[in-house]
Formats: structure tokens, C-alpha cells, sequence
């Protein structure tokens, strides 16, 4: 074969595999909206608060609380990994956060995944920091449901070591320690 017939070829076995693609790509995207998969929730669904997580989270220096996402939305939406977090003192001034995303003092985390809420149902995230040494004093906490610049703001009068915070990834469940 002539280096013409062999450039030939190869076009026509790419645009071949290119069309089997697309075509493969067409029909999983049909499919998945045929299943009635829900879409990311949006900016203004989601109402985030903090749960008591009782004396269950309170031992050697640490101190937990989870984080509850609540769909206030009209269609099922969902949401998948970690909360974005930041810390602010008085007057809403912001404060060196630092966040550690995995097993928290109190909790196993269960790893990244995909958490359908319907409306009026909720996600949480067990958030945990510690109070023993140079702490900044907080007043407020940015909690970001899905990472994004959207956050809500609710009040968290906490001393936080070194504005040092670990947080689980979104679960169906509160998490815990088994």
C-alpha cells in the first residue's frame, strides 16, 4: 500500500471511530436525560444551617457540629463533594481559612459522591475544629453546598485554631464514626 492509500485509510478509520463516538456520546446523553437524573442544584435552591451533633462531638480539644444542606427548590437537584468553607469575624470580615477535606475527628468520610436531594430533603457534612492553642475568634461561616462563588452564611461564634477546619463530603446520612 502507497503512503497515499495508508494516509487514506487512517482518515477513514478516524472518521469512522469519530462517528461511533458521537454516536456513542448521543445515546448516553439521551439516556441519561430519559432516567430522570437530576441536574445540579442551583444557586438560591439550597438553605444551609447548622445541626447540634449533641456531646457526641465534643472530646480532647476538638469540637463538631454537621453541616446541613436543605433542597428548598420545587425539582430534585443534586450535589456532590465537599463544602466550601470560609471563616468570618466580626462585621463579616473574612479570615484565613484552611480546610481539610476527609476523616474528621468524629467521622469517616464517605468520599465524593453524587447526593440527590428532592425538595425539602437535606445532605450533611460533619465539620470539626480544634480550640487549644492561637485561635481566631469567628463570629460567621461561608458554607458553599456546591464549591461555587453561591454561598450562605450562618452564625458560628467559634474560637478555630489557626482558622484550621476538616470537613467530610456530602452524605444522604449525618455522618459517622463507623
Amino acid at each position: 500500500m502507497t503512503i497515499r492509500g495508508l494516509r487514506t485509510a487512517a482518515t477513514v478509520t478516524a472518521a469512522v471511530a469519530l462517528a461511533v463516538g458521537a454516536g456513542a456520546g448521543l445515546a448516553s446523553a439521551a439516556g441519561a436525560a430519559g432516567s430522570g437524573a437530576a441536574g445540579s442544584c442551583r444557586p438560591g435552591t439550597l438553605k444551609v444551617t447548622t445541626t447540634s451533633a449533641g456531646s457526641s462531638q465534643v472530646g480532647m480539644n476538638h469540637e463538631g457540629t454537621y453541616l446541613k444542606v436543605t433542597n428548598t427548590g420545587t425539582t430534585a437537584c443534586a450535589i456532590a463533594g465537599y463544602p466550601g468553607l470560609a471563616l468570618e469575624g466580626a462585621g463579616h470580615t473574612a479570615l484565613k481559612t484552611t480546610v481539610h477535606h476527609g476523616d474528621t475527628y468524629f467521622a469517616k468520610d464517605p468520599g465524593a459522591h453524587g447526593v440527590t436531594l428532592k425538595p425539602g430533603k437535606s445532605a450533611f457534612a460533619d465539620l470539626v475544629w480544634t480550640h487549644a492553642g492561637p485561635s481566631v475568634q469567628a463570629k460567621y461561616l461561608q458554607v458553599s453546598p456546591t464549591g461555587s462563588n453561591s454561598h450562605g452564611v450562618v452564625a458560628f461564634d467559634k474560637a478555630v485554631d489557626g482558622g484550621r477546619l476538616s470537613v467530610t463530603a456530602w452524605s444522604a446520612t449525618p455522618p459517622s464514626a463507623s
